[in-house]
C-alpha cells in the first residue's frame, strides 16, 4: 500500500511539474511586452548657419514624437548639394539659398511641391569686438589688409557676399584681400582671432559670439535676399515622417526657436 501510494504521488508531482513547465514555457510569451519598434530615422541635410536652431527643435521634436530620430547633417549648403547629388541618403534638404535647391530641381532630386521658405537672415560686416580701425561700411574694406568672407562655390554668404560687393563696384578692388572661408563658422573665427580685419557673414550667426561685433547691415536690394529654403528629397525612404517634420518646422513651435536666434520666421510656400 505505501508502495503503491508512493507511485501514485509520483506520478502526481510529475504531472504538477508538467502543467508548470507549459505555463512557464507560454506564460512569459503571452504576458512578455511588445517590443518597441524602432524609431524612424529622418535623415535631414541642412545649412550650418542654422546649427543651433535645429538641435534645439530637433530636441523638442524627439520629445513628443517617439517613433522619430532627427539625424542632421550640417554644413555648407554647396557641399551638401554635391553630397546629395552623389546619392547620401536624405529625407529633407534645408539650404541657405534657393541656387542649391534650384539646381537639385533641374535634377529631379527634389519635390518641388514640397518648397517651403523657413526662415529669412541678414548679411552683415562684422570685426573684432576691439578693432581700432575705422570700418564703417562695405566701401572700407577697401582699406583693410584682409577681410573673411565664404567661398562663393559653396557657402551661400559668400555668394551674397560677391553679389553685394560687385554691387557696390567694390569687388574688383578687394577680391585679392579676400580670405575664403569654408562655412560661416569659420569666418566668424577668423574675425574673432584677428586673423582677418573683417568679415562678412550672417546676422544669426555672427550674434552667436561677444568678440565681434557687426559694423552695418547689408540694406535692402544690395543683394539676393538671404531665404532658408526646405524641400523633401525625391528618394526619401520615409516621405510621410518626413512631410510631419516638415509642418512641425513651418509651425508655431519651430517659429518661436528660429526667433530666438534672430531669424525672420517664414514658413511658408514659394
Amino acid at each position: 500500500m505505501r508502495r503503491n501510494a508512493a507511485v501514485h504521488l509520483l506520478f502526481g508531482l510529475v504531472a504538477v511539474l508538467a502543467v508548470a513547465g507549459t505555463i512557464w514555457a507560454v506564460e512569459p510569451v503571452a504576458h512578455r511586452p511588445a517590443k518597441l519598434a524602432e524609431p524612424v530615422e529622418i535623415n535631414v541635410s541642412a545649412a550650418l548657419g542654422l546649427k543651433d536652431a535645429l538641435q534645439e527643435i530637433q530636441t523638442e521634436y524627439e520629445a513628443v514624437n517617439a517613433n522619430v530620430k532627427l539625424v542632421l547633417n550640417l554644413g555648407p549648403s554647396g557641399v551638401l548639394q554635391k553630397q546629395l547629388e552623389q546619392g547620401v541618403p536624405a529625407d529633407l534638404f534645408i539650404s541657405a539659398s534657393m541656387k542649391q535647391i534650384n539646381e537639385l530641381q533641374s535634377k529631379n532630386l527634389v519635390v518641388p511641391s514640397t518648397r517651403r521658405i523657413l526662415v529669412n537672415d541678414k548679411l552683415v560686416l562684422i570685426v573684432p569686438k576691439n578693432s581700432q580701425l575705422i570700418i564703417e561700411s562695405f566701401q572700407d574694406l577697401k582699406t583693410v589688409t584682409r577681410f573673411g568672407m565664404g567661398e562663393p562655390a559653396t557657402v551661400p554668404a559668400g555668394q551674397y557676399a560677391m553679389e553685394l560687393l560687385k554691387g557696390i563696384e567694390v569687388w574688383e578692388a578687394v577680391k585679392d584681400k579676400a580670405v575664403q572661408a569654408k562655412d560661416v563658422r569659420t569666418i566668424i573665427s577668423y574675425v574673432e582671432t584677428g586673423n582677418v580685419d573683417a568679415g562678412i557673414a550672417f546676422s544669426t550667426v555672427a550674434a552667436l559670439s561677444d568678440k565681434v561685433k557687426v559694423v552695418v547691415v547689408a540694406p535692402d536690394g544690395s543683394h539676393t535676399p538671404v531665404m532658408f529654403p526646405a524641400v523633401a528629397m525625391t528618394n526619401s525612404k520615409h516621405p510621410k515622417e518626413a512631410a510631419a517634420f516638415l509642418d512641425y518646422l513651418c509651425g508655431p513651435q519651430s517659429a518661436a526657436i528660429f526667433q530666438k536666434y534672430g531669424f525672420s520666421f517664414v514658413g511658408s510656400g514659394q
